[in-house]
């Protein structure tokens, strides 16, 4: 068997995109009104000029019928990727009830461990680098099968409809099409055209990237993890209709099989909070039991601003100026722990009743 891996994990390996963190207290309400991102700065947006254009029949030179803005957020504690989509066309096409259909395509890998996600026949959609020996199929597992087992199984492709017209808000290019189904994900969409028609476009949608989501249900699905500074890949394509072909076809990623093949997504970096959005100062902790037979506690401080000083009480009369202490328990109990931290801009607190509770 020969296994042949992509030269690199991502493409654009000289860029990494940002992926902005709301606050927990300013989430954006998905209801096609795009004021809850207007604390995003435009630092954290993505045009047409990030696209590569790959349509059969591209647009006339300096052709600016169509113009797209995105975002992406995401929220500290909760693995659902936050995006806002805006877009101005001369011609809007939406009135077929199938695929053809203005497109915002999206490809997510949210642990970034990359490989194909669509296909069975890696020769038909990969470059050559990609085939290997599971490019000859066993002629013991039908295509189907084989498609229903793995399509979007550790990737997943979102194939979104702008507008979407009597019709899902997305096709979930999976073999889990329950993945772009609340709880694990929504969408809203406002516009006031017609098809054939110019005007202005607005999407906000959430999805859960997952690690694994199979055809069986979401019982043994496990969603990716997000967490602040990982690199995901994430990418996507939008698809200009006017008329029979797509008269634009940009891409983010500069490889088309990006729609089927996480190797060929882009870099995107979950970051912190913006210093815009961040309070200057803020006290925050969390702990893990290390050995519960001596209860000895791991303490972590996760304050934010600038800090030159802590002070944490464990509640048994004891205390530690350290910035993450650990600390031995003498007896069984349930303790009210405090840290304060000081710095250039005062100083906070966080207690905590009784989540330490020792045996």
């Amino acid at each position: 068997m020969t296994l042949v891996l992509p030269i690199r994990a991502l493409e654009k390996p000289d860029i990494t995109y940002q992926v902005f963190q709301f606050p927990a207290d300013k989430i954006p309400r998905i209801d096609g009104d795009p004021s809850d991102w207007a604390m995003v700065p435009e630092s954290y947006v993505m045009g047409k000029d990030q696209l590569i254009n790959d349509s059969k029949e591209p647009p006339a030179a300096g052709d600016k019928s169509l113009a797209v803005r995105v975002k992406v957020g995401w929220v500290k504690g909760l693995n659902r990727l936050y995006f806002l989509y805006e877009a101005e066309d001369d011609y809007w096409d939406f009135a077929d009830p199938g695929l053809r259909n203005d497109t915002f395509e999206v490809m997510v890998d949210g642990d970034a461990s990359g490989g194909p996600f669509i296909g069975r026949d890696q020769g038909r959609f990969w470059t050559p680098e990609h085939v290997g020996a599971a490019a000859t199929p066993d002629p013991r597992i039908t295509d189907s099968e084989f498609k229903w087992a793995t399509q979007g199984v550790h990737a997943q492709n979102y194939h979104i409809m702008t507008p979407a017209v009597n019709k899902d808000w997305c096709m979930a290019w999976n073999s889990a099409t329950w993945t772009k189904e609340l709880p694990w994900a929504n969408s809203a969409q406002s516009f006031n055209f017609k098809p054939g028609e110019s005007g202005k476009y607005t999407l906000e949608f959430w999805i859960t990237p997952f690690d694994y989501a199979g055809p069986e249900g979401p019982a043994r699905a496990v969603e990716s993890v997000l967490t602040e500074n990982k690199i995901i890949g994430l990418s996507w394509i939008v698809i200009d209709y006017d008329g029979k072909s797509p008269r634009g076809f940009g891409m983010l990623s500069p490889k088309r099989q990006a729609f089927g093949h996480a190797s060929e997504l882009c870099a995107f970096r979950l970051m912190p909070l913006d210093p815009s959005v961040a309070p200057k100062l803020a006290a925050q902790w969390t702990w893990t039991v290390v050995d519960l037979d001596r209860r000895l506690v791991a303490f972590k401080d996760l304050s934010i601003g600038a800090i030159t000083g802590w002070k944490w009480d464990f509640g048994d009369g004891t205390s530690s100026t350290e910035q993450h202490p650990q600390h031995v328990f003498a007896k069984p109990g349930n303790y009210v722990i405090i840290l304060d931290v000081t710095g250039p801009d005062g100083t906070a607190r966080r207690s905590k009743i009784w989540d330490v509770q020792l045996k």
